[in-house]
């Protein structure tokens, strides 16, 4: 959010305004908004298509089976179109930097505001730290004879310079490693594609499974039941987590109005087509059974369809997937912070700007907190990270709520407040079924954590984090930040 904007108290800011229609640009002051769609669209891949994908997506297969995975990552994308279109005219109605919650603050009250940033802000450092310990492992395979430390201190420091150079760079440097990641699942669609077609010439194997024959199991079309779709559709939301990010990078978007809604139409349709189009070519590939039990379900494709060097190959396009989404997280982090000082509610050292329009202090806080979760992945993997990790999968889910609730009250403030829904640059279709259908799906996965013992643990650390958050807001700020 500009500086030049946002010292007015919360109390004047929570007001309605014509933002809906016309967003004005930052003042060359602030964040610099030097990012095009495309930046935009590799951002919200590069943070959406991680390990999820490229390593976990055998054990959702082998939990619902071949159909049933194929259901669950239909019904995730759908969800993420609800949210987007949610994010879409908020995004444009309040285009500022880190923007989840403002877009709170303002439609539905600063504490819950606060809540959602301290929520989304834990949610990537804890996935930085993560990230930079697999990719450490990852290499091994090449540098056995290198600790894994070493790499996790290379990535911390190339990452942190690809941030603090320019919001542009970053965004250049996104939009390579996702053609990378992208490339790799186009090259799984086609090639695996070929192979349930019929053609593999550089197969060794004599037979190779036709058409969708791995979709009829030995336990019928659901080996599982629906309950194993139903636990997997809460585990694919988390794997879609990351799209969001458009409306984190839209205080530095150029022309918002035009290029956050082409940004996230492209999304939605290419996660569409690449995470359900891989998901299909691997369970029509490899028997549900045996997916991802000893390696990544893209190498025990591409081995069979007869692709060299495979194991290699996808090695490295995950330490890419694995960068890539740290990358995009530690933007993110960083624009939560500038955007929580901008508000008042952080230290405002964190607000300072350097020449090229980057907030470092926060940038450097945020990598502080990646390292932090990084040792604590290390020193209290039983204690301290599993409270992290937990509080990082329902931060994903609850800040979904958070921007459909919005969206759903700035709606109803806009219209009451003599706005007309034609005149927005952007308008969510279906209103209110939009917001509503979004949020409830979403409530309705946090019920279904509570009937796994593999995730509840998720609700455990998250309803006291949220409730501690809500609390800390109160005590520090009381009165002084409330809407009269």
């Amino acid at each position: 959010m500009d500086s030049s904007t946002s010292s007015a108290p919360l109390e004047l800011q929570h007001e309605p305004d014509t933002l809906a229609t016309n967003a004005a640009p930052a003042p060359e002051t602030g964040l610099r908004r030097s990012m095009g769609a495309r930046h935009l669209v590799m951002i919200a891949m590069g943070g959406v298509i991680g390990s999820g994908l490229f390593l976990s997506s055998g054990y959702t297969i082998s939990q619902a089976g071949p159909l049933g995975a194929v259901i669950a990552y239909l019904i995730g994308a759908f969800v993420v179109y609800l949210v987007m279109a949610c994010l879409g005219e908020l995004a444009i109605a309040y285009p500022v930097s880190g923007a989840f919650h403002i877009y709170a603050s303002r439609s539905i009250g600063p504490a819950t505001g606060f809540a959602t940033a301290w929520l989304y802000w834990l949610c990537w450092a804890v996935a930085i730290g993560s990230e930079f310990t697999a990719s450490g492992l990852l290499m091994q395979r090449w540098f056995p004879g290198v600790d894994v430390w070493v790499w996790c201190a290379v990535f911390a420091v190339v990452l942190f310079g690809l941030n603090a150079v320019s919001s542009r760079f970053f965004g250049e440097s996104e939009f390579w490693f996702s053609i990378v990641k992208v490339g790799a699942i186009i090259a799984l669609i086609v090639f695996g594609g070929a192979a349930v077609l019929g053609f593999h010439p550089l197969s060794e194997s004599d037979h190779h499974p036709f058409l969708f024959e791995n979709f009829n199991t030995s336990g019928g079309l659901f080996p599982n039941g629906l309950s194993g779709v139903l636990v997997t559709t809460l585990a694919v939301f988390y794997a879609f987590s990351g799209s969001e990010l458009i409306g984190v990078a839209a205080g530095e978007t150029a022309d918002p109005a035009r290029n956050i809604p082409k940004a996230m139409r492209s999304t939605v349709v290419r996660l569409l087509i690449f995470f359900v189009g891989a998901i299909a070519v691997i369970a029509a590939t490899v028997p549900f059974d045996q997916v991802g039990l000893d390696e990544s379900p893209f190498v025990t494709v591409f081995s069979s369809v007869g692709i060299p060097f495979a194991g290699d190959i996808m090695n490295f396009v995950i330490i890419t997937a694995l960068l890539s989404a740290g990358n995009s997280g530690l933007f993110s982090c960083a624009r939560m912070l500038y955007s929580l000082a901008d508000e008042g509610q952080a230290p405002k050292a964190l607000k300072k700007l350097t020449r090229r329009g980057i907030p470092l202090a926060a940038l450097s806080v945020s990598m502080l907190g990646g390292l932090a979760s990084l040792i604590s992945s290390i020193v209290a993997p039983e204690t301290v990270y599993l409270a992290l990790v937990s509080v990082a999968g329902f931060a994903v889910v609850g800040v979904w709520m958070s921007i459909t609730a919005s969206h759903f009250f700035h709606r109803r403030q806009f219209v009451r407040n003599g706005g007309r829904v034609s005149d927005l640059a952007y308008k969510a279709p279906l209103f209110p079924l939009v917001p509503i259908l979004a949020f409830a799906l979403c409530f309705i996965s946090l019920i279904g954590i509570a009937m796994d013992p593999n995730q509840v643990a998720a609700l455990y650390f998250g309803v006291p984090f949220v409730g501690a958050c809500y609390a800390f807001f109160h005590f520090r700020y009381g009165r002084r930040a409330q809407v009269g």
